[in-house]
């Protein structure tokens, strides 16, 4: 069929998988930026899942409920180094001018961006915020990272509440902020919420945000909702498939969208890659079982080469032994231990390259002394890549 009419296409326009099912998050999102509007406590999101079920692609959603909402938006995605305090301030930064830009508020917004300039200035790697400003000295640049967030987020805060306006920031990779900065942010969130002010924070991150969260401050349970994305169920699988189809004026036999179902596993991302190929496959305006079955080994291949391969070719021998000796044992939650006894070492001799895996969020730990994958079917993908499982010296 028309492969430009490809409704399974990235920016087709058509609601993707990964909002499929996701009605209640995005009401929740929708009423706490309203209740922040009116002066009330609104408990943002944090999203949880593996990787490729969809949290990116509902931060982006709820940043489209944000500008409906007379908010302003900016997005921050954190980086492996976990840096996020110089990306929050030019996050703001453009906040603050885009206010101004709207409104031509002047000396307030250049007295908010002086006190960013400030905090920039205690940071080993701060951003430029502008030679024509001066550092307004006193809310933010005390060294103390809580407090000087705090007096970041209540700065602006001030400026949006002074003229209508709400502010959110949606972060994603969050799992890869430090604890003592993850903490800062959450006490800075904690102060602005205390005075009302319509400025906020949505983040996603891996299944270890919500412990990262509870540790960093206790009551982050009482400021943000921690939703598990994961995969679909059969029915929400066969809306994602089906729906886009019919808009085209095209169908699925009900053996095409039950394989993809039981290939994919009803994760949003696989969904997507599956939907996609059989639509260019297919010659008729009814997608069957055999154009499914002739477009699995390009959408095994798109899959390996544009989403599990970028994950493991930063790994060495040692870490892709690890990953393959894990999916042996998979499916997981998997113990340590028994990833040590199937490679024949000491559990004391992976400890570091299980620690180098963890940094780099290819695993996670569900438990105490198990781990996992942090990609939905990793685990056949390296029994593809790998056939044989590799041996240690």
């Amino acid at each position: 069929m028309d492969r430009v009419r490809n409704p399974y296409s990235p920016g087709a326009g058509t609601r993707p998988p990964a909002l499929v099912g996701r009605d209640r998050e995005i009401e929740e999102m929708d009423v706490a930026l309203q209740r922040l509007l009116l002066g009330r406590d609104g408990r943002t999101l944090m999203l949880t899942g593996l990787r490729g079920v969809g949290k990116t692609v509902l931060l982006n959603e709820f940043e489209q409920l944000a500008e409906a909402r007379g908010y302003f938006h900016e997005h921050i995605e954190v980086s492996e180094d976990g840096e996020l305090p110089s990306k929050l301030v030019s996050a703001l930064r453009r906040v603050l001018l885009a206010m101004d830009a709207k409104r031509r508020i002047g000396d307030r917004v250049r007295r908010a961006l002086g006190v960013l300039k400030a905090f920039s200035l205690r940071l080993p790697d701060g951003p430029e915020i502008g030679l024509d400003i001066e550092a307004v000295l006193g809310p933010a640049d005390s060294g103390d990272l809580s407090m000087d967030i705090a007096g970041l987020l209540v700065e602006v805060g001030e400026v949006a509440s002074d003229h209508g306006f709400g502010v959110l920031i949606t972060i994603d990779e969050l799992h890869y902020v430090a604890l003592a900065t993850l903490e800062a942010l959450v006490m800075g969130l904690h102060r602005a919420s205390q005075l009302r002010l319509p400025i906020t924070v949505a983040g996603a991150g891996l299944p270890t945000l919500a412990t990262l969260s509870g540790e960093a401050k206790s009551y982050a349970e009482r400021m943000f909702n921690y939703p598990v994305i994961g995969s679909l169920t059969g029915d929400q699988a066969r809306e994602a498939l089906e729906v886009p189809a019919l808009d085209e004026g095209v169908t699925w036999t009900p053996q095409a969208v039950d394989r993809i179902v039981e290939v994919s596993m009803g994760y949003p991302y696989f969904l997507q890659e599956f939907g996609k190929q059989a639509w260019d496959v297919a010659e008729e305006p009814e997608i069957t079982l055999d154009d499914v079955e002739r477009c699995m080994p390009l959408a095994l291949a798109q899959l390996d080469d544009g989403f599990f391969r970028v994950r493991v070719g930063r790994t060495n021998d040692a870490e892709r032994a690890y990953l393959r000796a894990m999916a042996e044992l998979s499916p997981g939650p998997i113990r340590s231990s028994e990833v040590a006894k199937l490679l024949e070492k000491p559990l004391t001799a992976l400890g570091p390259t299980r620690d180098r895996l963890l940094k780099k969020s290819l695993c996670f730990t569900p438990r105490w002394g198990e781990i996992d994958f942090t990609v939905p079917l990793f685990d056949q993908f390296l029994r593809r890549w790998l056939p044989d499982l590799p041996h240690l010296d």
